[in-house]
């Protein structure tokens, strides 16, 4: 995955080959009827978990009144739970063999992930990154030892990608460690440079090679997900209405927030989900740009649950925060998601200003929506919602006046 380099050829990967054990090869770019995996989705689902603990220290951090300290947290152990999936992801895309020792290897990956969340309340309340760094051990020496599996089997170019892969990996790791040794200020400079450093390790490993990621595969990959995170944000919003219902009985106050919470996810899965993206991913270039670009696109999504949480919480009283806080908890992160899927997935084939116009100017809706006090997350809702109704409509239009002219065409 690296904006500058020629696709590697066309390798038929082993998934059937006879033997318990198979050679780790690469699998063909067109491989037919490419899709995920049993085992893809269960690594999915369990990643889920750290997504769920994340979304949970966050909405304590800013009903605490501590909202900058927990978004910066919130941001950091995302990303470590985010680029782990991201690195098993176009790896199996790539290398998946399904095979018993790849199945038990990525089942060890799932281990560290389950280690990683476990420490993520520690990591927010007490800034100790020890859990979360040894779970990341544990995953990323897996990787390492995947990417080493198939250098053993690639010849040539192939062989020097996968080593420079399971080295940087390592070193990277390594650096990692600064996040428990050195001191609480250091430690957001060392996440930055660690986030630098991990985001270069696929352009100096694929300069010369790029591995043989499916398009569709990868798309659907994403867009499972996609749905995953958004289904999280769904499970948390309803698990606070229940409580609050049940602790308060505040349906006045909470219908609102209900209503617009369930348009804000409808609207985010439409918009994600409208066009099919896997024709847009042809080069390393826009592979490169469109995979890094999901890191908002999945924080932001998994964010909008917390923001529903703490819109909640503020509404029968158990958060001491503004209602402006409340609120922009809720519309800051739709807003960003709205820009994100519209410059990674819509603007692609949006045709015309209007239809261009429809995601940027419904993300700054959503923003002044954030003054309108207790209405603000039903009105998210229904500015999203209205998003999508506006972009169907210009797309009926377009496609009859497309129809028309090409009726108006003579034969021959």
């Amino acid at each position: 995955m690296t904006p500058s380099s020629a696709p590697a050829p066309a390798s038929p990967g082993a998934p059937h080959s006879p033997g318990p054990l198979r050679r780790l090869t690469a699998r063909g770019r067109d491989e037919a009827h490419r899709v995920a995996s049993p085992l893809e989705l269960f690594f999915d689902l369990c990643f889920v978990v750290a997504v769920a603990q994340a979304g949970v220290q966050l909405v304590h951090a800013v009903t605490a009144g501590h909202a900058g300290e927990g978004v910066l947290n919130y941001a950091m152990v995302f990303f470590a739970i985010w680029w782990a999936w991201m690195n098993f992801s176009w790896f199996a895309s790539a290398y998946d063999n399904d095979d018993p020792l790849y199945r038990i290897v990525t089942l060890v990956q799932i281990a560290g992930v389950l280690v990683l969340a476990a420490g993520i309340s520690r990591a927010f309340t007490h800034h100790d990154f020890l859990l979360v760094w040894l779970g990341y051990v544990i995953m990323r020496l897996a990787l390492v030892w995947q990417w080493l599996r198939a250098a053993r089997s690639a010849p040539g170019a192939e062989r020097t990608t996968a080593v420079r892969y399971a080295c940087g990996v390592l070193l990277c790791q390594v650096g990692w460690l600064g996040l428990v040794v050195l001191p609480g200020p250091a430690r957001p400079w060392v996440f930055l440079v660690m986030v630098v450093a991990e985001l270069c390790v696929p352009l100096y490993a694929e300069r010369h090679h790029q591995t043989s990621w499916h398009p569709h595969h990868i798309a659907e990959r994403y867009g499972l997900f996609t749905i995953i995170v958004l289904g999280e944000t769904i499970a948390s919003a309803t698990v606070a209405v229940k409580s609050a219902v049940d602790e308060h009985t505040a349906l006045t106050e909470l219908l609102p927030i209900a209503t617009g919470g369930l348009l804000i996810v409808f609207a985010a899965w439409w918009i994600y989900f409208v066009v099919p993206i896997h024709g847009h991913l042809r080069t390393s270039r826009r592979a490169f740009v469109w995979g890094y670009g999901h890191y908002f696109v999945f924080a932001s999504a998994a964010a909008i649950g917390a923001g529903l949480e703490v819109a909640v919480e503020q509404a029968v009283g158990t958060a001491h925060i503004s209602v402006l806080s409340a609120s922009a908890s809720v519309t800051l992160p739709t807003a960003l998601y709205l820009l994100t899927v519209w410059a990674l997935h819509a603007r692609h084939f949006k045709v015309g200003v209007a239809e261009q116009l429809v995601l940027p100017v419904t993300a700054l809706l959503v923003i002044c929506c954030t003054f309108l006090g207790d209405w603000a997350v039903l009105a998210t809702g229904l500015v999203s919602a209205g998003a999508v109704a506006t972009g169907v409509v210009l797309a009926v239009r377009r496609a009859g006046r497309e129809r028309r002219a090409s009726a108006a065409v003579p034969a021959g």
